[in-house]
């Protein structure tokens, strides 16, 4: 607690625009806690919003304490993949299993479990054909899984109902690369057109490279577009791209490296890419941005910072990207480095609702599902 209070001393002293720290601005909510479990990596699923409603995935296991240095979950027990809904813009959550409502093991591709142990109680469904997709369609949601974060296969999932039941799995062409290491980010540009964020596998087989794919037919095929960046030497890795489109031709990629999160820019909607001004230069060691376009016209980012104090942090960029914030602390008392990977949508009345993995002193070893709550300052 010593060390969190000076931290919270130093930001006031040191750096006015952190200011907005005051706790007037954010509220913390429990999206999913069970004692002597885990839960966790709402960035490996995706999150979805029809104005106040949420949905979010998240993966559900048994705590096992397994040191300061590992996710703290028993791969000898099952894993449970969860979704939470809320229906007052994330203020309170019910937690829904979608495996039950007869979708197989939603979110677990057929050849085996990404993290751990298949769950045992409902069956795998094998990949299906694509069928057309209508992703203008006012319920739709869409979430992409892999086998394996080295580039194996990856499916995908549609939902037409808000969720409440899902189609598929149908599994992804890996378009000329040696796999693709899918999480759940697009860009929805038309009735049957959509843009996918994706990690590829690099020349070596290893993670990651991050690359754009689309679809015009809606998902019967799927076409690489571009590089997104370089390929990482030896045992780097560029992974995890969380994508804004800025205008009808512009869009700005933010991308997970070891120990930062960089940025790309296009302004041929994808073609080609410019490297832009770091948001992150440090999360301690690699985790996850999420990223959006607020209302106002902003781009915000959102990150966990894997390094003490152990913190939800944000920024905002008034220029597209081409320079951004000092951080907002969205909260700072995580008692453990086993956090973060966010995700986020901007509510109706312009609070942002930042949903991710975390754990602190109060709740105890438990990792939970927590959510801030944000008003962001006014542009200026």
């Amino acid at each position: 607690m010593k060390k969190y209070t000076s931290f919270l001393i130093l930001l006031f002293l040191s750096a006015p625009t952190l200011s907005l720290f005051a706790q007037s601005n954010v509220k913390q909510v429990k999206v999913y806690y069970e004692k002597d479990k885990f839960g966790g990596w709402p960035a490996n699923f995706g999150i979805w919003n029809w104005g106040n409603e949420i949905l979010v995935g998240f993966a559900k296991g048994t705590y096992k304490n397994l040191g300061p240095k590992a996710h703290n979950i028993d791969r000898e027990k099952e894993e449970f993949h969860l979704l939470a809904r809320s229906m007052d813009g994330g203020e309170s959550w019910n937690i829904e299993d979608p495996g039950k409502n007869g979708n197989g093991d939603l979110f677990v591709p057929s050849h085996g479990n990404y993290h751990g142990i298949m769950r045992k109680d409902v069956p795998l469904q094998e990949p299906i054909a694509p069928k057309v997709i209508n992703f203008k369609d006012p319920n739709f949601a869409f979430t992409i899984r892999m086998t394996n974060n080295d580039g194996g296969e990856s499916l995908y999932w549609t939902s037409n109902d808000k969720g409440h039941s899902w189609d598929g799995p149908v599994k992804l062409p890996e378009m000329g690369t040696k796999g693709i290491a899918a999480r759940t980010d697009y860009i929805i540009d038309g009735n049957n057109e959509c843009l996918l964020f994706l990690t590829a596998a690099k020349s070596n087989g290893k993670e990651g490279r991050p690359m754009m794919a689309k679809t015009n037919d809606g998902g019967i095929s799927w076409s690489f577009v571009s590089w997104i960046s370089p390929e990482p030497e030896g045992s780097n890795y560029a992974i995890m791209p969380a994508s804004v489109r800025l205008s009808p031709t512009e869009i700005l990629v933010s991308v997970r490296r070891n120990k930062s999160i960089e940025a790309f820019y296009s302004a041929d909607n994808g073609l080609s890419w410019q490297r832009q001004i770091d948001p992150v230069e440090n999360t301690g060691e690699g985790n996850p941005p999420a990223m959006l376009k607020m209302k106002d016209g902003r781009v915000c980012i959102i990150w966990g910072s894997r390094k003490e104090p152990f913190s939800m942090l944000a920024k905002i960029s008034s220029d597209l990207g081409k320079s951004w914030s000092e951080p907002y602390v969205l909260r700072g008392d995580g008692n453990s480095r086993d956090m973060g990977y966010p995700r986020a949508v901007q509510r109706p009345d312009g609070k942002i609702v930042a949903v991710y993995y975390f754990a602190d002193e109060a709740t105890g070893h438990e990792r939970y599902i927590g959510a801030t709550i944000w008003t962001p300052p006014a542009a200026k």
